[in-house]
C-alpha cells in the first residue's frame, strides 16, 4: 500500500515537468520557439513514435533539391548547472547538427544557406516548463530530469533524461513554413540525482530524431509520384 501511494505521489509531482505516461510534449510545456502551435496535430513518426505536428497541406517535395541545416538552439538559452554543465549543453547541439546532416544528406545535398530549391531545417532543444512547487530547478533547463522509478529494495531513485525538441521546415525562397514538429524523447537513466549528465546519455534520443526526418522525407517523395 505504501508504495502505491509513493508512486501515485510520485507521478502527480512529476505530471507537470513532462506527464507521467504521456508520450507527446504536453501544451504547456511548448517553448515559444514555433510562432503557432494551434494547427499541431497528434500524429505517428516513421518509426511509431508519438508526435504533436503540422504540414502545409499545399507541401510539395518536389520542388526541394537541397536543404539547408540551420545550427541547432537551445530554446529559451538556458544557464548551465552542475549537473547539467555547459559542456554537455554544447555537445547536445553539437550532435543534433551532425545526426540531422548525416541523416537527411543521405537523400538531399547539403545547401550552405537558404535560397530556391532549398528547404530550411531550423532546430531547437526547447525547455519545459513547471508550474508545480518545488520543481523550479527545471524551469530554466532544457532537460528534465524526472523520477522514473522507484527501488523496492533500496529506496534509491533512478533519474530519467527526457529530451524534448521543436523543429521548423521553411521554403528557403519564401521563407514560408511548410511543416512544424514538436516530440519528446527519453534517453539513459542516470543512476542518481548527483550524475552529471553527458550529451552522449541522449544521443540515442537525437539519433532516433535524426533518422525519422529523413525517413519522413523519403516517405512523402515515395507518396508524391
Amino acid at each position: 500500500m505504501k508504495l502505491a501511494v509513493m508512486m501515485g505521489t510520485l507521478c502527480f509531482a512529476t505530471l507537470a515537468v513532462v506527464g507521467c505516461s504521456s508520450k507527446t510534449v504536453d501544451p504547456k510545456e511548448y517553448s515559444g520557439f514555433l510562432k503557432d502551435y494551434s494547427q499541431l496535430k497528434e500524429a505517428k513518426s516513421p518509426s511509431g513514435a508519438e508526435v504533436m505536428r503540422w504540414m502545409d497541406p499545399k507541401f510539395d517535395i518536389n520542388k526541394y533539391t537541397s536543404v539547408y541545416i540551420e545550427p541547432s538552439q537551445l530554446y529559451p538559452k538556458p544557464q548551465p548547472t552542475a549537473k547539467i554543465p555547459q559542456q554537455t549543453l554544447n555537445g547536445i547541439t553539437s550532435y543534433y547538427d551532425q545526426a540531422l546532416k548525416r541523416e537527411i544528406g543521405k537523400s538531399l545535398p547539403l545547401a550552405t544557406g537558404p535560397g530556391p530549391g532549398v528547404i530550411v531545417v531550423r532546430p531547437a532543444i526547447t525547455a519545459v516548463s513547471s508550474k508545480t512547487e518545488g520543481l523550479h530547478a527545471y524551469e530554466v533547463i532544457p532537460i528534465a530530469l524526472v523520477a522514473a522509478a522507484v527501488s523496492t529494495a533500496s529506496g534509491i531513485r533512478d533519474q530519467e533524461t527526457t529530451l524534448a525538441t521543436e523543429a521548423v521546415f521553411l521554403d528557403g525562397g519564401s521563407n514560408k513554413v511548410v511543416a512544424q514538429v514538436v516530440r519528446k524523447g527519453t534517453g539513459k537513466p542516470l543512476e542518481n540525482d548527483s550524475q552529471v549528465m553527458k550529451a552522449s546519455d541522449v544521443k540515442a534520443v537525437i539519433d532516433g530524431w535524426a533518422v525519422d526526418m529523413h525517413q519522413m522525407y523519403l516517405k512523402l517523395k515515395s507518396e508524391s509520384k
